[in-house]
């Protein structure tokens, strides 16, 4: 019976129908941004998922700009049976500004284009290329066998790339109707283009801002030089304070914890390699005696995003009065993210620099589940036998995502099984989806599906292990 679905999904894929479908959803203008929502957005809701998902017996709720949040969401569900696990798939409509004219070789990012395999178009990768691949292995599993075996709920957002206003109150909102034993979703890249990848969560952004305001005016250089403050020398002292030359971070309250023996043993398993157009990593940069894997995945990485004093191009003989920096740490699950900024002003503070200030400008939290997760290990072993391919197991990507609103507020396992790869170009012109993945996706989420319609091929419902072994005994990120 998988042999067949997979065959179906093969000849879908080659038949140019997964192309045309796609090709559709990418001329959908769906872009979201500060400055208001698109009525494309709307409309991608209304006559492309609304119907498709109609189609396979699923029951719809919209609801858009909830609550005035800047965000519309909707709710597919296909219950089938009270005593089958349920499944919560979350997927995102909306997609960066198109930046037409920016595209190589008169590429459209509104019109789907192939070029030997590699599909360009705008949300090609992010994340409607990744959201069809999933819709696509139900259809065709219903196709097959008439029923899942399995309830099945689709979740999606229309502001994922503005940083997803209101998804945390809605989904505390709708609790009940998207509770459900283990969330699969597809998003982010694979570790790179040939490897299957299934990873659990995400690291947070915290990003900040520090600023010395000294003098309302910059004053001579020779007349002052020695006698006052110099703003834009305090900040530098202050970004050395908390991060040296070298990357590596100082403040012990910004530092990452241990990981657990078995993410160490998860990540020594793993390689970052970079593609070929990509910069070769610096060895000596941060931390040299971590492979790169427990750099990019396992890190708290304190980065300076934007320095500021003076005019650079056009200076003058004066002290600034006024200079600024923005810092971002991007941190893993099991940090003290609400110790952060007491940190650091503490820690300036003893370095004598209590003059410059912090300032809050934008938090998006960590979260992953533990790798010892058993859906983890029944995922990646479908993974494999789909592809014939070790699964790279990450507990977190660099980036981030929403994957703490379903961890925290559901208390579900998050499986993220993503059908893209670094470099893909999401967030920049060329943006595109490779059809090798597209091919091996299908294969992938037919499989995970498929076995979720036997229960003795997966593990047992989530609430109900929470009954049986106690909710003390779970990890923290689990709960």
């Amino acid at each position: 019976m998988l042999q067949d679905i997979w065959d179906s999904a093969r000849i879908h894929l080659e038949s140019g129908a997964f192309f045309a479908e796609l090709g559709r959803r990418v001329s959908y203008r769906s872009e979201s941004s500060a400055f208001g929502f698109s009525l494309e957005l709307d409309a991608y809701l209304n006559d492309v998922l609304i119907p498709e998902l109609t189609s396979m017996g699923f029951s719809t709720g919209l609801h858009p700009q909830w609550r005035s949040s800047g965000n519309s969401f909707l709710i597919a569900s296909r219950r089938e049976n009270a005593d089958a696990p349920t499944v919560l798939c979350y997927g995102h409509a909306d997609v960066v500004a198109g930046m037409e004219g920016q595209w190589e070789d008169g590429r459209d990012p509104w019109s789907l284009r192939d070029e030997k395999g590699v599909w360009y178009g705008r949300g090609t990768a992010d994340n409607k290329g990744q959201h069809q691949v999933n819709l696509d292995a139900v259809r065709i599993l219903l196709d097959r066998q008439d029923t899942l075996g399995f309830n099945l709920i689709f979740l999606f957002e229309c502001g994922e790339e503005i940083g997803s206003p209101s998804l945390g109150e809605f989904v505390r909102a709708h609790r009940e109707e998207l509770q459900a034993d283990v969330l699969i979703a597809s998003d982010g890249p694979r570790i790179d283009a040939e490897t299957p990848t299934l990873f659990l969560g995400n690291r947070g952004a915290y990003t900040f801002r520090l600023t010395a305001d000294l003098r309302e005016d910059p004053l001579h250089s020779g007349n002052w030089g020695g006698l006052l403050r110099n703003a834009a020398t305090t900040i530098a002292a202050a970004v050395e304070a908390l991060v040296d030359g070298h990357g590596r971070v100082r403040l012990r309250g910004l530092q990452a914890p241990p990981a657990s023996p078995a993410t160490a043993a998860a990540l020594d398993r793993l390689e970052f390699r970079p593609a070929v157009d990509d910069p070769e990593p610096d060895p000596a940069w941060f931390d040299p005696d971590l492979s790169s894997a427990r750099r990019l995945w396992d890190s708290n990485v304190l980065e300076v995003l934007a320095l500021g004093a003076g005019d650079v191009d056009d200076p003058i003989n004066a002290i600034p009065g006024e200079a600024s920096a923005v810092l971002q740490l991007r941190y893993i699950a099991g940090s003290d993210a609400a110790a952060f900024l007491p940190a650091i002003s503490a820690g300036l503070e003893e370095r004598g620099l209590g003059m410059v200030t912090v300032q809050e400008i934008s938090h998006f939290p960590a979260s992953r589940v533990e790798v010892s997760n058993p859906w983890v290990t029944w995922a990646s072993t479908i993974m494999e036998e789909a592809t014939g391919k070790h699964t790279a197991v990450l507990p977190n990507i660099g980036g981030s995502l929403p994957n703490d609103v379903f961890v925290d507020v559901l208390g579900v396992p998050t499986l993220w099984v993503p059908h893209s790869y670094p470099g893909c170009r999401q967030h920049a012109p060329n943006e595109h989806f490779l059809a090798s993945i597209g091919a091996e996706g299908l294969r992938i989420m037919c499989g995970l599906f498929h076995h979720l319609g036997h229960p003795a091929t997966h593990p047992s419902p989530w609430h109900r292990a929470v009954t049986e072994v106690g909710s003390a005994s779970l990890a923290p990120a689990q709960r």
